[in-house]
Order: C-alpha cells, then structure tokens, then sequence
C-alpha cells in the first residue's frame, strides 16, 4: 500500500517557542540588541523586550507590504521565509544602522534554523515510512537521492522497548546519547518503541551488533536508572530498500524474545532459531499437537524436579553422564527419571527424534501460553 504521508499535510513551522527564545537571547547576549519574533498574524513566539507597541496593527501592513524589511515606531522590522512562504516577523528594538546589520544576522540565523530544521522533519518523516514499507521503490531512490541519504551502505535496524511510554522529549533525549554518528537516524513509529537505523562498516559482524545493542542499553540505563529496556535487532542489509525487512525482523524478534527468551535483556532475529517458526503457528494448530501427543495431558502437567531434569538434559545435548554430574544425582537417578517420563509420554528423550518432539512441545506450550496472557 502506497501512502504519501508528505502531500497535504498542513506544515506548521519545526522550531518550536523555546527554541526561537534561547536563539534571540543568545544573540542579544552577544549584541546587546533586544529582539522579538511573532508570526504573520502578530502573535509573539518569543521576545527580550515588551514590543506591545508594535504588534498586531503594525506587523499585519508590513505582511501585506513588497518590502523586507522596514522602520517602523523606532523598531526595525524584517521578513524571514521559509522557502518561498512567509514564517516569521522578526523585530529588533533600534533605528541605527548596527541595529539593521544586527537584524539581518539574527533573520539569518532562524532562517538557517528553519532550513535544518525542515531538513531533520523531511529525513524523519522519509525514515518513518521506509520502515512502515509505505513508498513506492521509485520514491524511495528519489527522495534519499534529494534527502542526500546514501541508498548503498550496510545498515542494521534496533528497536529499543521501554516499559512506559515516549513522548518527544524522551527521543530527543535518547537521540542525544545514541546519536553520535550524524548518519545514524532515531526515530519512532509508536510510544513504546525507539528504532535506531544504524550504518555498518564492511567488518561489522555479529559480534560488533552484539556490542553495539549492549552499549545502548548501558548507555540508556546509566542515565534511566531502573527502567525495564529491552533491544532487539534485524539481520544486516546493504541496501536502503531492504531497511523495512530489517525493521521486521527486529519486531519479530522483540515479540519472540518476550516468550523463549523472555530472561534476555538483547534479541537477535539470528539466534532466534526454531521459537520464530512456532510464533508463527496458528493457536488451534498448537493445541491439536498438544493433545495428539501428550494425549490429553500438559507438559504443563508435569512436576518441577521432571521439568528441571528435561531442560538440563536438553542443555547438555542429551549427555547421560554430564546432566546428572550438573544436577547432582547418580546416574542411575537420572536414567530412573527418563524411563519414567517415557512410560507416562511414550518419548524417551535419549533418542534424538523424541527429544525434537518433546522440546518443541514445551516451546508451544509457552507460546500458547503467552498468547492467552495476551487476552486478558
């Protein structure tokens, strides 16, 4: 589905209030000329000095005037645009010529804000639906082309869940601790999750993603404090168009993580191994293999010491002797508790086939399982 999420959206201006005041104040500290800027209906976003005088009358016949800028009451006045439309009126207090060159650097200055600005707003809006898959191929080469965004280096998508929701203050915050390579992009689609769209050099491999996932969240935890974090990440692509598959693939592995993996503060779609497939497994499915297996019965069912017995066994790849050394039990214990679980299940999990059979059971029934926590 292709969706144009750039026509027709109504552009209000990027810079916010706070933003216009910290800049007039930061020029009238270095030339102490006072400053105002209001939009072209006469309403102040931001002063360092009481322009009451001025506003609404004044301000709307110097709109609707051909000329740049003008004196008017002992106040020079002056257009800033963006692109061709008119954004701002920017006053500075003073008749004098410094006053006037003065104006033009302070005009300057929040025009060149609005140009970064709008370029940071057009490369987060083009990331965004790169992600949700919303562009057409054409579209996505033309835009990075004019976004200058490269379309041919190796790039990674992490996600970052927290466990309460974001707002833009925390992304900037985060975008401010991650965002030290400037061609990185940190972005949100939804209130919970962060994605970071990271560039690769060529010998970046696994072990340099598992790194980079853990140094995130230190960083986001030294400065979060107890806060639950969560990372997941895609496999490698090399080219832009494959970026939404590696945003895929991270959710994928965010949403399997949470139910095989569920002790794991960093996911990898590589490591995720055979629970992506029964993720992917209808529920009536599930429960039919279930039921024709266990006949009935739950691996659910099964006591404590048995289901601590099965997973060490599995750990140690089905080795008699090194499962009951790491449980502390004789031998003998251990084959008594296999032959047991083999009468009640028919599997004997020394042979391989079984062993398969018997895992995935367990690894369904934590998938059914965290599926019906889901409903309520």
């Amino acid at each position: 589905m292709h969706i144009d999420l750039y026509a027709g959206v109504e552009e209000k201006s990027m810079i916010s209030n706070q933003i216009l005041q910290n800049t007039i104040e930061g020029l009238k500290g270095i030339s102490r000329v006072d400053f105002c800027v209001l939009d072209t209906e006469g309403k102040e976003l931001a002063a360092t000095f009481e322009a009451g005088q001025y506003r609404e009358q004044a301000v709307l016949s110097f709109v609707e005037s051909p000329a740049d800028s003008q004196v008017i009451q002992g106040c020079q006045f002056f257009k800033i645009f963006d692109e061709q439309r008119l954004e701002y009126v920017l006053l500075a207090n003073g008749e004098t010529e410094d006053v006037y060159m003065l104006g033009k650097i302070a005009a300057f200055q929040i025009q060149s804000l609005l140009v970064a600005y709008k370029e940071r707003f057009d490369k987060d809006n083009f990331i965004k639906n790169l992600l949700l898959d919303n562009l057409l191929l054409v579209d996505i080469y033309n835009r990075a082309k004019k976004l200058h965004i490269d379309t041919e280096v190796k790039r990674v998508i992490f996600i970052i869940e927290t466990s309460h929701e974001k707002d833009s203050a925390a992304l900037d915050n985060v975008r401010n601790l991650l965002g030290g390579k400037s061609k990185d992009f940190i972005t949100a689609v939804d209130e919970k999750n962060i994605i970071v769209v990271k560039e690769l050099s060529d010998k970046d491999g696994n072990r340099e993603l598992e790194k980079m996932a853990k140094d995130m969240l230190d960083t986001l935890r030294n400065e979060g404090g107890e806060e639950q974090i969560r990372i997941a990440y895609g496999t490698t692509v090399n080219d832009i168009k494959e970026v939404s598959k590696s945003y895929k693939e991270a959710k994928l592995a965010l949403d399997v993580g949470k139910i095989f993996f569920d002790e794991k503060d960093i996911v990898a779609y590589t490591t995720l191994g055979i629970g992506r497939l029964i993720y992917q497994l209808p529920i009536p499915l599930c429960k039919m293999f279930i039921k024709e297996i266990f006949e009935g019965k739950s691996p659910d069912d099964l006591d404590e010491e048995t289901l601590t017995t099965i997973n060490k066994f599995f750990e140690n790849s089905l080795n008699v002797s090194e499962t009951s050394r790491q449980l502390y039990i004789h031998r003998n214990t251990l084959v008594y508790r296999l032959d047991k679980l083999q009468k009640s299940t028919g599997l004997d999990l020394r042979v391989f086939e079984d062993a398969i059979t018997f895992k995935i059971a367990l690894m369904v029934v934590k998938y059914m399982k965290y599926m019906e926590s889901l409903e309520y």
